[in-house]
């Protein structure tokens, strides 16, 4: 479940392993490019933590980030 903080939408999802969660990024990165929204994130062997925030914006959190949140909720 995302969560807003500090003007940014936080999620961090827990996969099997390395390849399951390198999969997941290659996927949403597709989609970030596609909407020309790209999110904060790390990764460390099976965790992918995400933070979306929109810098034209001032850094605020905006419908664009809710909307790129969504569609990363639907590949999970």
């Amino acid at each position: 479940m995302w969560q807003e903080q500090r003007d940014r939408l936080f999620r961090s999802f827990t996969f099997k392993d390395f390849k399951e969660a390198f999969a997941f990024m290659t996927k949403v990165a597709l989609i970030a490019e596609k909407m020309d929204h790209h999110p904060n994130w790390s990764n460390v062997y099976n965790k992918v933590e995400i933070s979306l925030s929109t810098h034209d914006a001032g850094d605020t959190v905006t419908d664009k980030d809710r909307r790129l949140a969504k569609a990363i909720d639907e590949l999970v």
